[in-house]
């Protein structure tokens, strides 16, 4: 059932329908191939989590990838197409494989095209539709940048990486360090806690990287990314300052006073391509006028993504079925508050990965502990080319 082969010095040991194996990517998480599913035709992308209860923060996040990719089931985030481990006892388990459907690029790459608005709004459309797929579950996914974000050659995307996600509720701890600097909206750096418009700020990030080609705000540290972002629009009204913490608003009201500019310049004309001639709402002004509702500082003054899939630049796209997708089932708010040992994370993922193998293969390879609640069914999968 099972084979062992050596790909970028990592040895995957998977199912034998998975052939062919080319790496095309690693991280913190592991490593991901690309390979040929012999049963159903299709290329696809294979993750190994190496060892992914290592510690209690690699368990934690390996549990929550696993459990949000299994609730999901929208056609612009990625879903699971199979998930298994060649371990056949609790004390041998080691590995977990995803599967998932193989894209042909991150965001990454399509920032450096020559993108027309048709191209680039229809990427945000989606962008925006699996968000609100996400946050209508109270999920928000706080880490959503290029590299987050994967695109087909007919223009089609998804959102991936659920590591980081955390559910929208009455506790907002800050953990900033977990967050990828450049796209950290202004209330995560000063720690005042986030709603899920936190996401659409990272949606601006990306927005303005495509129109200029570079990163809006190349920050260092926590405190240049801050320089970085009132440097360009503006130091905040006292009233954003008063919602601060005393420690955070004695810093903040003794940095150098901006003004910042108006987003005309920051965007001119000149870097937006023409406007277009089959859609009129399709031109710079309007993706400069949503731009500068995304790109708030106070978040209690931005734009939200029911607002944004309703804007005048995006909703030339607007299809109920994506827009407004069923919520994923429901997820357990507790998970992120969960606190366990490593062997304890390493037995709740390993339950979870004998139940996906027999709902999913119909065989069951060891036996279960007592379940936990049945999960939902597997996420299912499903414009301009690129």
């Amino acid at each position: 059932m099972f084979y062992t082969v050596e790909v970028a010095e990592t040895k995957f040991t998977i199912l034998r329908r998975y052939q062919n194996l080319k790496p095309i990517g690693s991280g913190a998480q592991g490593i991901v191939c690309s390979a040929y599913d012999s049963e159903s035709g299709q290329n696809v992308a294979i993750k190994k989590l190496s060892r992914p209860f290592q510690n209690t923060t690699h368990a934690k996040r390996a549990y929550r990838e696993f459990k949000l990719m299994r609730l999901v089931n929208h056609k612009n985030i990625i879903g699971l197409l199979n998930a298994f481990t060649p371990q056949r006892t609790l004390e041998e388990f080691q590995d977990v494989y995803l599967v998932m459907e193989l894209m042909d690029a991150n965001l990454c790459q399509v920032i450096q095209m020559d993108l027309d608005h048709e191209r680039m709004s229809y990427l945000l459309y989606q962008m925006l539709c699996g968000i609100k797929h996400l946050h209508s579950a109270g999920i928000i996914h706080r880490d959503l940048k290029p590299s987050n974000i994967v695109v087909k050659s007919d223009c089609t995307l998804k959102i991936l990486d659920f590591g980081l996600a955390r559910t929208a509720g009455t506790n907002f701890a800050m953990t900033p360090y977990v967050v990828t600097r450049y796209y950290r909206a202004p209330e995560v750096i000063l720690g005042m806690g986030y709603t899920d418009n936190v996401d659409l700020w990272s949606v601006g990030c990306i927005m303005g990287e495509m129109i200029r080609g570079t990163v809006l705000f190349p920050g260092t540290d926590h405190i240049d990314q801050w320089n970085k972002i009132i440097e360009q629009l503006g130091t905040p009204s006292p009233e954003f300052m008063q919602r601060l913490q005393p420690s955070v608003r004695s810093y903040v009201e003794n940095r150098p006073r901006y003004d910042g500019y108006r987003f005309e310049r920051l965007f001119p004309d000149m870097l937006f391509p023409a406007d277009s001639t089959e859609h009129a709402k399709l031109t710079a002004a309007e993706a400069r006028d949503l731009l500068s509702k995304m790109l708030v500082v106070d978040q209690e003054k931005r734009i939200s993504v029911d607002e944004a899939l309703n804007h005048d630049y995006i909703k030339v796209w607007w299809d109920a079925s994506e827009v407004e997708a069923p919520a994923p089932a429901p997820y357990d708010h507790h998970i992120d508050e969960r606190e366990h040992t490593v062997d304890q994370w390493k037995e709740l993922i390993y339950q979870e990965v004998l139940e996906y193998e027999s709902e999913r293969n119909g065989f069951i390879t060891a036996p279960p502990a007592p379940p936990p609640p049945p999960p939902p069914p597997p996420a299912q999968h499903n414009g301009p080319d690129t």
